[in-house]
């Protein structure tokens, strides 16, 4: 069954990147993301059907609208490609367990929170906040499914306990962190915590690897100085996904190395 489930959730992963692409150029601008149809920002022509197909409709129109030829961003196929990536890597993770739905769920917003933060430095509430009461709902259904109510318990804990040690970061210094991203690590601790503690400290810790290491980078190449501000919410949607896939193998690793 995970073959075929793996190739399901790849083509849901396709459909819904074209829709992310839609959030994320809409939601910062405050817009609704149901109405008007998908339309070319230019010449406000909407986009034909067969267009609108992912990937494929950026490749038939070699990247350019069809009635005025502005060009087409490739990160809206990009995007595409990578939830369907995304979306099958966390289907074989998971396979048909209960909490798919709810990762899957994480991944999809994730991918939207990075790039608005990239794009406009804020995690929209529009997004972060929705997102606390349908993963609480697909997590206690799962814990249900499979009889582990003490997942959901320490679910609730790691949210609190993420959460406030970026209260404590943002309080402590104002100016190295946002308020979205205090809101964001709720949501984060709780997806990390209901897989396990050693996902939740290692999800956490991932995303300070992975933000100073790309500071270095940024500033060995020119492209940042030292008190240049980056946004964090890649980083922590980063570290999650880094910690989905790789917090049991380092678990069983330091299991075997430092035996009890």
């Amino acid at each position: 069954m995970t073959p075929a489930l793996v190739l399901i959730a790849g083509l849901l992963g396709l459909a819904v990147g074209s829709f992310l692409n839609l959030v994320v150029y809409r939601v910062p601008r405050g817009e609704s993301v149901v109405s008007p149809p998908s339309h070319c920002p230019r010449c406000s022509r909407p986009v034909r059907g067969r267009h609108n197909v992912p990937v494929a409709g950026w490749l038939l129109l070699r990247g350019r609208c069809a009635d005025c030829r502005l060009p087409i961003s490739i990160r809206y196929p990009l995007v595409e490609l990578a939830t369907a990536l995304l979306f099958a890597a966390v289907a074989w993770r998971f396979g048909a367990s209960a909490a798919l739905p709810a990762y899957l769920w994480f991944t999809g917003a994730g991918i939207a929170l990075a790039l608005i933060d990239l794009d406009v430095r804020r995690l929209p509430n529009a997004i972060v906040l929705p997102s606390y009461p349908v993963l609480v709902a697909l997590l206690a259904c799962a814990a249900a499914w499979e009889h582990d109510w003490w997942a959901l318990g320490r679910a609730v804990i790691g949210a609190a306990a993420l959460l406030g040690f970026y209260l404590l970061l943002v309080l402590a210094y104002p100016a190295g962190m946002g308020w979205g991203d205090v809101k964001l690590a709720g949501l984060t601790g709780f997806v990390l915590a209901y897989l396990s503690w050693p996902a939740l400290l290692i999800g956490a810790f991932a995303a300070f690897v992975l933000g100073a290491l790309t500071g270095i980078a940024l500033i060995a190449g020119g492209r940042a100085e030292r008190k240049s501000a980056l946004p964090f919410g890649p980083f922590m949607v980063a570290g999650v996904l880094l910690a989905v896939f790789a917090a049991a193998p380092v678990a069983d690793w330091y299991r075997l190395v430092l035996p009890n």
